[in-house]
């Protein structure tokens, strides 16, 4: 059994969620507390499907962050897809579930007609936020050799992961560092694509004045900002996640923090945190680097490679927010048949994974809305 697996079976025994409402008004939210102390945490709520179901091992990873109900027979569940190395799935329709329900009277699971059921794949608009923080390494060293490079990767960066049209959902704030003890803002955060752009287009050389690189301190200052934008987005009626995305072209300078209290602050941060770093030139310390950017790092050895770089990152950036679905179908389950178990298995080519999770059919007469 894969690692992750192990993990997950251990961890979902402890992690079982238990949705009891039956209307919109009753949404109690599973969302993953934080603290990357260990990966348990990353997994979700649910747990193993029972063997009665006979499914192999999965490739892929179901982790529930809500589910509820709504009368008069609608059952909601909000995931995230990842393969069994955490890298997200994206691009799921709703024809690659499978739904299977468990009632008091059941030896073992049921499947559920597709098509009867009305099973489909919503708008994550109706649940989602999604917060990306882009940092930026405004050093002379930058300012002096790269500065155009890194506006146009930049630019292309915001065009890759924000939506046409601007959506609500998609938020970005953008910001930069140099010696000083501040991260400097340049962009609020927004979901206006072109608003980015022209911030962005805006920078000159003489937008900082102090030749050192306070790295570690952009890396800690960025994940308050990121803790705050997550709680902020995440409320009794919507969930949130968010990706921080930092560029730098050198080592910390500055001296005033420590690269341990950089690397716990990444390590212990919300688990719906993503973190992203991109490192240019021959003078970056590439070890440090993979360490602040635990979910992906990329590197670029010269300026002519910046775009390249930043599009590989906005891919992953993208990807991440797209692995999140809103799944929704109607039960035949009817009040009184008091709470069930819910299996959803998702299958992408030779891949697969499932979680079992239960609900309660108080108050279903049928249909949906």
């Amino acid at each position: 059994m894969k690692l992750y697996s192990k993990i997950a079976a251990i961890s979902f025994i402890i992690a079982l969620f238990i949705s009891c409402g039956n209307a919109d008004d009753d949404v109690e939210f599973g969302v993953n507390p934080g603290g990357n102390t260990d990966i348990t945490g990353d997994l979700g709520l649910g747990k193993p499907v029972d063997k009665c179901l006979n499914l192999d091992e999965g490739d892929l990873v179901l982790s529930i962050q809500n589910q509820y109900t709504t009368l008069p027979g609608k059952v909601s569940v909000f995931f995230r897809v990842s393969d069994d190395e955490g890298k997200p799935v994206a691009g799921l329709t709703a024809e690659q579930f499978t739904i299977y329900e468990q009632g008091r009277n059941d030896a073992c699971f049921k499947t559920i007609s597709p098509s009867e059921s009305f099973a489909r794949i919503s708008p994550n608009a109706q649940i989602f936020n999604s917060n990306t923080v882009l940092v930026l390494d405004l050093s002379n060293s930058v300012l002096d050799s790269s500065l155009e490079e890194l506006k146009s990767a930049s630019i292309s960066f915001v065009n890759n992961v924000m939506p046409d049209p601007d959506s609500e959902v998609y938020k970005m704030a953008i910001y930069w560092f140099n010696g000083e003890d501040k991260l400097h803002s340049l962009t609020p955060l927004t979901h206006v694509k072109q608003d980015l752009i022209n911030s962005i287009s805006g920078i000159t050389k003489d937008i900082s004045k102090d030749p050192s690189t306070d790295l570690y301190g952009a890396v800690i200052k960025s994940t308050d900002v990121a803790e705050k934008l997550l709680k902020e987005s995440t409320t009794n009626d919507r969930i949130g996640a968010a990706s921080v995305v930092i560029f730098t072209d050198g080592t910390d300078q500055a001296s005033r923090y420590t690269e341990t209290a950089a690397i716990q602050k990444v390590e212990r941060a919300n688990n719906n945190i993503s973190y992203f770093s991109i490192g240019l030139g021959d003078e970056i310390d590439n070890d440090v680097l993979k360490k602040i950017g635990k979910t992906h790092s990329v590197f670029a050895t010269d300026k002519a490679q910046l775009e390249t770089t930043f599009n590989e990152i906005s891919d992953r950036v993208s990807e991440r927010a797209n692995s999140f679905y809103l799944f929704e179908y109607c039960s035949p389950k009817r009040d009184g048949s008091g709470e069930s178990n819910l299996a959803i298995q998702v299958k992408k080519g030779n891949r697969q994974g499932a979680v079992q999770t239960k609900f309660n059919a108080k108050g279903f007469t049928g249909g949906c809305e």
